[in-house]
């Protein structure tokens, strides 16, 4: 296990990077950080040293106890890209309780599970009629613009009240805000146009309220229970975290599958329910798109793994690793739709954990379940190493996926 009492220039650099001849698989350099310890130090951009967490137990541990923080305010919160000048707007993922709790509690009810089974007939529509389009449509193409994007954007725009008219600009804005490339300059300027476009949305429904989200948030701000600004703040996580991964894990979903025909023959042969869910929970475990970990920052002195991790020194769940460690999955690194992956960290774990999980579990649990069965013969219209991968964002996916049947 790494000291705290090495030098900084003994400490290896936090390692984000995939390795492009095996891209479903965490970064090499992590499997590397895992053989000296559940728990070991990596540098930042900043020269900071924050903690990397890659053990299940230890992960769900940190992340279940009340004494660190999703602050990213905090002294020692270990951001892992620059951040813009004055720092940003926190949304409630990036606070505590109890401000944390009251601000989830407003967007609670719209995300639990009996609603969003409410909505699985209307997402059926959706995808059975994105199919029809692709099937009508030229042969090959991009099944992220056709198919991947599409559905969840309908989909949230929906429960947002959110016109999908303006989906170019939202997913556009979406891509600068999260590439690790752009310069903090970029990702402030996106995030000010996403906050003033949601802005101008609650305002609209302060006069002409619908029967969505957003309209049940103005109300909210009506009673004063809310800022306008914390709403539209509100509007704009869920709307890029509601299309953003559900999109990557369609497009990544899918050409893993292309990439392992026995375990997609598996969905494209059968239509059982069961079988489709425990797919969605192993791809979200083998796939873990979100790049970043999940990061905290220590408020009180705490004992991980058998080191002491002081208050105001920074933690980094690299969640890929989790969903790898073989303490908590056999044979880890190997996709099995059969397998029990319901404990997997995908979606975090504590109290921050996603909010919006019962929503992109249905979505995908309708595409899995759909479009290999619809589309049999489905393949990829070029070799695996002409696809390009987003190597550069913080979420994970692929820019394109070129699909021939």
């Amino acid at each position: 296990m790494t000291s705290t009492s090495h030098a900084t220039n003994e400490i290896p650099d936090f390692p984000m990077a995939r390795d492009a001849r095996c891209p479903f698989d965490p970064p090499p350099a992590l499997y590397d950080q895992r053989e000296q310890g559940p728990m070991t130090r990596v540098r930042l951009w900043d020269g900071s040293t924050p903690w990397l967490i890659t053990g299940y137990a230890e992960q769900r541990a940190v992340l279940g106890d009340p004494r660190v923080s999703a602050d990213l305010s905090r002294p020692g919160y270990p951001a892992t890209v620059p951040l813009p000048p004055g720092g940003v707007k926190r949304s409630f993922i990036g606070m505590d309780d109890p401000e944390h709790a009251r601000l989830r509690r407003m967007v609670t009810a719209p995300f639990a599970i009996k609603r969003i089974e409410a909505m699985r007939p209307a997402v059926q529509k959706i995808v059975d009629g994105l199919i029809d389009d692709l099937l009508a449509g030229p042969n090959p193409v991009d099944l992220v613009q056709a198919f991947a994007l599409p559905v969840p954007s309908l989909v949230i725009c929906e429960l947002l009240g959110v016109p999908y008219t303006d989906h170019d600009f939202f997913q556009d804005t979406s891509k600068t805000i999260i590439n690790r490339t752009s310069t903090p300059e970029q990702r402030q300027a996106g995030h000010q146009a996403l906050h003033a476009y949601l802005d101008d949305l609650v305002g609209q429904k302060l006069t002409d309220p619908g029967d969505d989200l957003l309209s049940g948030l103005v109300e909210r701000v009506k009673a004063g229970e809310l800022s306008r600004q914390e709403a539209a703040r509100m509007g704009a996580l869920m709307l890029i975290a509601g299309h953003e991964t559900t999109a990557n894990m369609i497009a990544l979903g899918t050409l893993a599958l292309l990439q392992h025909p026995d375990q997609l023959a598996l969905l494209r042969d059968g239509d059982d329910p069961k079988l489709v869910a425990s797919a969605v929970e192993e791809l979200l475990r083998y796939l873990n798109i979100v790049h970043n970990g999940r990061l905290r920052v220590a408020t009180e002195d705490i004992e991980v793994a058998g080191q002491i991790v002081r208050a105001g020194e920074g933690l980094i769940m690299a969640n890929e690793m989790g969903n790898r460690d073989p303490e908590a999955f056999s044979d880890p690194d190997r996709l099995d739709l059969r397998r029990d992956a319901r404990r997997h960290v995908a979606f975090g774990f504590g109290v921050h954990q996603c909010l919006g999980q019962p929503l992109a579990r249905m979505e995908l649990q309708v595409v899995y379940g759909t479009l290999y069965r619809r589309v049999p013969t489905l393949k990829l219209a070029t070799g695996l190493d002409q696809v390009p991968f987003k190597f550069d964002g913080m979420v994970y996916g692929v820019h394109e996926l070129p699909v021939t049947w």
